[in-house]
């Protein structure tokens, strides 16, 4: 099996800009590896992500059932088979941003959510999920007002709650987790980054 690394991380927090990072690095150095995202990453994902980004008359639940189909179709066709040919799968949000989001920022039954997406991920957990962590504030600002989607236009406290729930996630799970101080220059961050995973690849070890 390959190794499964996950990026989450609220808006602007640069968590995609450091997944194709990785990516790249990995590539340069001739590592088989897979960059995809959350939600899409497949045509029928492709398709609903553009509702979920944009369709503000989605029901909270309805927009948790969402992402889940989305991740059920990701793990099938692009996530599990990579890992099986021994890729270095990078996934830009996965389970984790459901929890943080739907979860602590809708409300939503965490013991609900939890039983449907073991249903959607067929039980798969990255062996290393990274955090970079930027307040919330700063991130909204990095993100400006062009082309905002409606996650992007929630209320400040919704923001606020999404990552504290990310706060909670890594102390509930501190060894699968790598939080990085995501105010840092970016190099310093991919620097970071690079480390654990260096490591990791090295050992042949699971995070």
């Amino acid at each position: 099996m390959g190794l499964f690394i996950t990026f989450e991380g609220g808006e602007g927090s640069g968590k995609s800009t450091q997944a194709k990072a990785l990516e790249k690095r990995l590539s340069a150095q001739g590592t088989p590896s897979i960059l995809t995202h959350e939600p899409g990453g497949t045509p029928i994902g492709n398709r609903i992500r553009f509702l979920l980004k944009h369709d503000s008359s989605i029901s909270p639940e309805a927009e948790l059932l969402l992402f889940l189909a989305c991740r059920a179709q990701l793990v099938t066709r692009v996530i599990k088979p990579g890992l099986e040919k021994g890729f270095v799968v990078i996934c830009d949000r996965y389970a984790d941003s459901t929890f943080a989001y739907q979860g602590y920022g809708r409300g939503l039954d965490m013991g609900f959510i939890k039983a449907c997406n073991n249903l959607a991920s067929q039980g798969l957990k990255p062996d290393l999920t990274i955090l970079p962590d930027v307040p919330v504030e700063l991130g909204l600002k990095r993100k400006g007002q062009k082309n905002g989607d409606r996650f992007e236009e929630e209320e400040l406290a919704f923001h606020r709650r999404v990552r504290e729930g990310y706060l909670k996630l890594t102390s509930a799970e501190p060894q699968r987790w790598l939080v990085v101080d995501g105010t840092l220059p970016r190099r310093t961050v991919s620097a970071t980054i690079w480390k654990r995973v260096k490591g990791l690849l090295e050992k042949g070890l699971k995070a």
